[in-house]
C-alpha cells in the first residue's frame, strides 16, 4: 500500500513540476545577433539599464531587461566581432540566419536588394510604433523603394573630442571657455601648427595604423561641404575632382606637417588621447560616455583642462553637413508562426520605447520625442553635438556595396595621406576601383 501510495505521490510530483515549468517550455524562442562587444563579467545578468554604462553594457542590460519583462519570449543572443556581415552573408547562404540582426544603415540596402530581409511596416504598425516617430535622418536610412527595412536605434557620426586644458596651452580657447575651431582648411593647418608649437603634441590623435574608415568618412564630410555630388548616380562615382583634392591635400599636410599621430591603431589612439598625447581626438558619438567619465575623475588628464566635444567644423563654403550612419535592427525574411513574427514586433517595440537608454551611449536617438526630451538634453555635452540630427548626412540610399566602398576609398586614401601614393594617383584609382565594383553587383 505505501508503494503505490509513493507510486502516486511521485507522478503527482512529475505532473506539478511539468505544469511549473511550463512557461518556460512554451516561450517564443527568438534569436537575435549583434555586434557592440562582449561584457558579460560585468553585465551578464543585469537588468537595470540605468546602471549599464558603453554600448555593449546598454546592449546587453537591455536584452536582459526585455527577456526578463516578456517571459513569453526568449531572446537567445550571439554577439559577433564588428560588424559581422561576412558571417552574416555565409549564414543567409547557409539558410539558417538569425532572426533579428544589428545592421548598420548604410548595410541594410546589401540585404533588403536580395529579398533577404523583412519589410517591417506591418509589424512595427501591428505594436504601435509609427513611421513619424522617427526622425528624418534614421527614418531615411532604415527607408528602401518606400519600405522600412529596420527599427532604426541611432544615428552615429565622428566628432571632435578635445583635450581643452591641451588648447588652453595652445592658446585656443575663447573668452567664454568655449574651443577655437577652424574655419576653413589653411586655419586648421595654422591651428595645428600653434598647437603643436605651445604644446610639444600633434593637434589630431588619429588610429591611422590598419584602418580605413576613418579616412572615408573623413573625405565624405569634407565632400558635402563643398557640394559635391559625388555619388550623383547610385552606381558611378566621381572622385577624380578638384573637390576630393582638396581634401586629400589638407590631410596629406597634416600628415606631412606631424600634426597628428600616425602609427596608433584604434585601441591605442584611445589611450593616446586619455593620456593626454594630442589635442583632438578624431573618434564617434560612442565615445562620449567614456571620455566624460574619465573627465570626471581626479588625475586623469581630461579633468585636469576639462574636455569638450564638437561636431566637425565647417571647413568649406558649402552645405552645413557630415557623414553619418546609424544603427538598426533588421528581421531576416523566413518562414515564422504568428507567435514568433508577434514575438518580433514586442523586441523592436521595446527598443523603440527604450531610445533613451540608448542614447545615453552618446550616439543620438532616432526617435524624436527622445531628441527633443529634457531627459536628453540633460545628458553631458547634448548641448554641442544635438545640431547633428540636421547636420548628419549619409550617402544616398541607393548606394550598395557602401562598407566595401569605404575600405577601397580608405585604402587608397592612407596611400595618398602617407606619401605612397601620389595624390591623383590615389583618386584615379580610387574611383575607378569603386566603379568596378559598382559595375559587377
Amino acid at each position: 500500500m505505501t508503494h503505490i501510495f509513493r507510486k502516486y505521490l511521485l507522478a503527482a510530483a512529475s505532473v506539478v513540476a511539468l505544469a511549473g515549468a511550463s512557461p518556460a517550455f512554451a516561450a517564443t524562442e527568438l534569436s537575435v545577433q549583434r555586434f557592440f562587444g562582449a561584457c558579460d563579467a560585468d553585465f551578464g545578468t543585469n537588468t537595470d539599464v540605468s546602471k549599464a554604462v558603453g554600448e555593449c553594457g546598454i546592449m546587453t542590460s537591455l536584452i536582459n531587461k526585455f527577456n526578463a519583462d516578456n517571459p513569453d519570449v526568449h531572446v537567445s543572443v550571439t554577439t559577433v566581432e564588428w560588424p559581422g556581415y561576412d558571417q552574416l552573408t555565409a549564414q543567409f547562404a547557409a539558410g539558417d540566419p538569425p532572426d533579428i540582426v544589428t545592421i548598420h544603415q548604410s548595410v541594410l540596402g546589401d540585404y533588403a536588394s536580395r529579398g533577404l530581409l523583412m519589410p517591417l511596416d506591418d509589424v512595427l504598425k501591428s505594436v504601435g510604433v509609427a513611421s513619424t516617430d522617427f526622425t528624418d535622418a534614421s527614418l531615411s536610412g532604415v527607408t528602401k523603394e518606400g519600405k522600412i527595412y529596420g527599427l532604426p536605434i541611432d544615428n552615429w557620426t565622428m566628432l571632435f573630442h578635445i583635450n581643452m586644458g591641451l588648447f588652453k596651452k595652445a592658446g585656443l580657447v575663447k573668452a567664454d571657455g568655449t574651443p577655437m575651431l577652424p574655419t576653413s582648411p589653411e586655419e586648421l593647418l595654422a591651428q595645428a601648427k600653434q598647437f603643436r608649437e605651445k604644446t610639444g603634441k600633434p593637434y589630431f590623435v588619429q588610429n591611422l595604423a590598419n584602418e580605413v574608415a576613418l579616412y572615408t568618412r573623413n573625405l565624405y564630410t569634407y565632400l558635402f561641404q563643398q557640394d559635391s555630388t559625388f555619388f550623383a548616380d547610385p552606381k558611378h562615382v566621381k572622385l577624380d575632382t578638384p573637390e576630393a583634392r582638396k581634401v586629400v591635400e589638407m590631410y596629406k599636410a597634416i600628415f606631412d606637417n606631424g600634426d597628428t599621430t600616425k602609427d596608433l591603431d584604434y585601441s591605442a589612439s584611445i589611450n593616446a588621447f586619455l593620456a593626454g598625447e594630442g589635442g583632438v581626438h578624431l573618434n564617434g558619438t560612442w565615445m562620449i560616455g567614456d571620455y566624460t567619465a574619465s573627465s570626471e575623475k581626479p588625475g586623469t588628464s581630461l579633468n585636469a583642462g576639462g574636455y569638450a566635444v564638437y561636431p566637425y567644423p565647417q571647413l568649406f563654403p558649402g552645405k552645413k553637413a557630415q557623414y553619418a550612419d546609424g544603427h538598426s535592427w533588421a528581421v531576416s525574411q523566413k518562414d515564422r508562426s504568428p507567435e514568433q513574427t508577434a514575438a518580433i514586433g514586442k523586441f523592436l517595440k521595446f527598443f523603440h520605447d527604450n531610445d533613451f537608454d540608448w542614447s545615453r551611449t552618446g550616439h543620438l536617438p532616432a526617435i524624436k520625442a527622445v531628441l527633443t526630451s529634457k531627459e536628453f538634453m540633460a545628458l553631458p555635452h547634448r548641448d554641442t553635438i544635438s545640431s547633428i540630427a540636421t547636420l548628419g548626412t549619409p550617402l544616398p540610399s541607393a548606394v550598395q556595396r557602401q562598407f566595401a566602398i569605404q575600405d577601397i576609398i580608405g585604402q587608397e586614401m592612407s596611400s595618398a595621406v602617407s606619401g605612397q601614393k601620389d595624390v591623383g594617383a590615389a583618386l584615379k584609382d580610387m574611383e575607378s576601383r569603386v566603379n568596378d565594383l559598382l559595375g559587377n553587383l
